[in-house]
């Protein structure tokens, strides 16, 4: 399935767009277990026939994310690294970013404060 063709939950991830040489996408709302798979195979398939170089997840919407949607975007990273690719978070909310920090995962993403910023990286 493609970006073009595939069905999006809308109300966890927005559909993706292209940038240049990345994938921009939306989340919203709080992530957790009773979401984290629609949350995940949202994101999994902006990857299916194309493995963009940045993937661009805007988290601003985003108050709350347990484990299981870390363990998504770590998921996501692994597929990304063979290619060189990369997982940009932006707009983190203290929240999120504090969990990041607090797994020390804050070092392997690239965290920005907009998508401005995350596209000029």
């Amino acid at each position: 399935m493609t970006m073009a063709h595939a069905k999006w939950n809308m109300d966890v991830v927005s559909a993706p767009r292209r940038e240049g040489d990345a994938v921009i996408a939306e989340a919203r709302g709080e992530i957790d277990l009773q979401n984290s798979s629609e949350f995940r195979s949202a994101v999994l398939s902006m990857l299916d026939g194309v493995i963009p170089k940045r993937l661009i997840l805007n988290l601003s919407l985003v108050p709350y994310m347990d484990s299981s949607a870390v363990a998504v975007l770590v998921e996501v990273l692994q597929k990304l690294r063979p290619t060189g690719g990369r997982v940009m978070l932006v707009g983190l909310q203290p929240r999120v970013k504090g969990l990041l920090e607090i797994a020390r995962l804050d070092s392997i993403f690239i965290l920005a404060a907009s998508e401005q910023q995350a596209l000029a990286f």
